[in-house]
């Protein structure tokens, strides 16, 4: 099999990597870029079974990457869904309060919107959260107008074919496996399943395997990538009109999710979820599925433990709740009350990497590891997804910076 040479290679075809090539052949509209990707489509792991949900950046610390790369991407990812036509609707969602004490750290998430820019936010009474959606119950909510839904693997897929229209030598690889690296003066080899490629300069978006694409690389890093299976149910055609648009609760900041919501999806469906339970197979999406690897590597790491340790009560919950319609349904019902067993089914889950340090603390922004002629994408968290384009343009100038002339 001959060996197939490109000026940069980007291993990973999720939402980061594909903006990360695209952003790469805009700045570089000459050299050759190949988008390597394991699976048969683009977008197969964390992009494509996520809630699809366009985030505002109301919830991120001020100045940090995620609230900047968010507010930016946002308003960059509606405007390049509106050119290329891909599904969204910027419909709105509602941080609803319950009780007092969450009405008290809504009125600090309000603060920290305006820190970050926030455009089209309010707070909204009980009644104005009724006229919105006339369903819920609560006492306080934020209503942020510019938060919206979008058809992630869309966006990722016409970011690849832009990638091979801007350039006639570019090209997206689909179900190319990376096997194996080594460096050959200046050039990296690739070893892959579809065979070898070569490259002067290489960038790892791997996701959920970007640690081990991090170690095969000879790079050795103290974190370590941990998967959270997140399960859905979809609302029936019964409690189908009970939800109008995004309903999310008001985040506890002992726990790091920011609890189950209510989604309108693209299609028009309404997702309600995900929980969050530890997954025993990094891209297992059904409850028992398990690979020996993947829960060895999680499971021999300390931090694993440590955060199991720190939240073993949440653990508990969020694993009850993944086997019990019933539990499930009742912490909807916080934020929905009239909502009955039978108005929901059981929908998709999907799988989130979360990055590790070694004293079990989750790494909440951006890590980025360099090698001679490689840049690793260790950690890009949510709102990855909504910010993938600011990511994109954020790790093309990392590259320059790093890089040089090339």
């Amino acid at each position: 099999m001959s060996t197939q040479a490109f000026d940069i290679i980007v291993v990973g075809g999720g939402i980061v990597g594909a903006a990360s090539a695209y952003k790469l052949q805009l700045r570089y509209p000459d050299r050759s870029i190949a988008l390597l990707e394991k699976e048969k489509g683009l977008a197969d792991h964390q992009t494509g079974n996520n809630s699809g949900v366009i985030h505002s950046g109301i919830y991120y610390k001020p100045g940090s990457y995620k609230a900047r790369n968010c507010v930016e991407g946002r308003r960059e990812l509606v405007e390049f869904a509106k050119k290329y036509n891909i599904k969204h609707d910027v419909c709105g969602k509602l941080i609803v309060a319950v009780d007092q004490d969450e009405a008290g750290r809504l009125d600090g998430i309000y603060q920290r919107g305006l820190q970050n820019d926030i455009e089209d936010m309010r707070i909204v009474n009980a009644d104005e959260m009724r006229e919105i959606e006339p369903f819920v119950t609560g006492i306080k909510g934020i209503h942020v107008g510019c938060t919206g839904i979008i058809d992630f693997r869309g966006v990722t897929n016409t970011l690849g074919n832009l990638l091979e229209g801007l350039n006639s030598r570019s090209k997206v690889f689909r179900e190319t496996e990376v096997t194996a690296l080594e460096d050959d003066g200046d050039l990296k080899k690739i070893h892959t399943s579809k065979g070898l490629f070569t490259a002067k300069k290489v960038v790892f978006c791997g996701g959920l395997q970007s640690d081990r694409l991090a170690k095969m690389d000879g790079i050795r890093t103290t974190s370590k990538i941990v998967g959270f299976r997140g399960d859905y149910y979809d609302l029936t055609e019964k409690g189908h009109h009970k939800v109008k648009h995004l309903i999310y609760p008001v985040p506890n900041p002992a726990f790091p999710f920011l609890g189950v919501h209510f989604t309108r999806m693209t299609d028009g469906s309404i997702e309600c979820g995900p929980n969050a339970v530890f997954t025993f197979k990094r891209e297992g999406y059904g409850k028992t599925d398990f690979s020996l690897r993947d829960t060895v590597d999680a499971l021999s790491f300390g931090g694993t433990w440590k955060l199991f340790f720190k939240h073993t009560k949440f653990g508990i919950d969020e694993y009850r709740r993944a086997f019990s319609k019933a539990l499930f349904l009742r912490t909807l019902q916080r934020l929905v009350p009239s909502l009955e067993a039978d108005d929901l089914k059981p929908g998709r889950a999907g799988v989130r990497a979360m990055a590790l340090g070694p004293d079990g603390e989750i790494i909440d922004d951006f890590k980025i590891e360099y090698n001679k002629n490689s840049i690793h994408v260790l950690n890009a968290p949510s709102p990855a997804a909504t910010a993938c384009l600011a990511i994109g343009t954020e790790v093309t100038n990392m590259a320059e910076a790093w890089f040089g002339e090339f």
